[in-house]
């Protein structure tokens, strides 16, 4: 069931989302070189419940940690360990909040120092395809033309999207319907109306679009090895086109 959501519910879903951006700005300053992933996570949970907010992550499905960190070719739901992070990495950090029984839910894929033109390339380059995404996420169209848009840009690019993994619907659950997937033609799926809020989320591989779950259960990898790039935002559609709820204060 796909739910259109009150002012007041949007405002919630936003005091959630905004939680969630602020933990990934506050973390952009700490993904450096020589950081384990354990102290990353411990500071976002730290930082999510002084909020007086709850880490949407831990517990959910199972899963024991605040963040998923997912590094290199880890696309997605890297669990938190003692690994430190080394110079020209690059990892992608998701993070959920609930508050008063809504959720918000975002992700970015940051820099570990220098990276290489590749690296860097794959990043802007998915990070291009979500702002593209929520351009097309306004009342009227169909769910597939965001993953339309996406796939226009991306695959051009020589870089490739994964299928297993979706975007969302979100709200008084972390996952509702529908499911937004980041390719498509466009037209098709459910009709997107105002009120609706959705976490768009495309995952970008720099190589072939296979991917396999590791032996831990949780982390999603590339088959052929290459690097992933993700980047998240929950959003509202409003009257005349998308607002972004999990927008970062540091660069907008």
């Amino acid at each position: 069931m796909v739910r259109v959501r009150t002012r007041r519910e949007i405002e919630l879903i936003a005091e959630s989302a905004q939680i969630v951006a602020d933990t990934l700005d506050m973390l952009s300053t700490k993904v450096t070189s020589g950081v384990s992933l354990l102290e990353l996570d411990a500071q976002a949970e730290e930082f999510i419940r002084s909020r007086n907010a709850r880490p949407a992550f831990k517990g959910y499905m199972g899963f024991p940690a605040t963040l998923c960190i997912s590094v290199d070719d880890e696309v997605v739901h890297g669990i938190p360990s003692n690994s430190k992070l080394s110079e020209g990495q690059i990892v992608g950090i998701d993070c959920g909040a609930e508050k008063n029984g809504y959720y918000g839910d975002s992700a970015r894929t940051f820099a570990v120092g220098n990276i290489s033109d590749n690296n860097r390339d794959l990043m802007l380059t998915t990070e291009k395809a979500l702002a593209l995404g929520i351009e097309q996420a306004k009342p009227g169209n169909h769910v597939s033309d965001i993953g339309h848009a996406i796939q226009s840009f991306v695959e051009p690019k020589g870089f490739s999207i994964v299928r297993e993994l979706v975007g969302h619907g979100i709200g008084t659950q972390l996952h509702e319907d529908p499911q937004v997937p980041n390719y498509g033609v466009p037209g098709m799926g459910g009709e997107l109306k105002e009120g609706m809020c959705l976490a768009i989320e495309p995952m970008i591989n720099c190589g072939r679009k296979e991917v396999y779950t590791a032996e831990d259960g949780w982390t999603i990898k590339t088959k052929d090895g290459y690097n992933s790039a993700h980047f998240e935002h929950t959003i509202a559609i409003r009257e005349n086109g998308a607002e972004i709820l999990s927008r970062s204060q540091l660069n907008g």
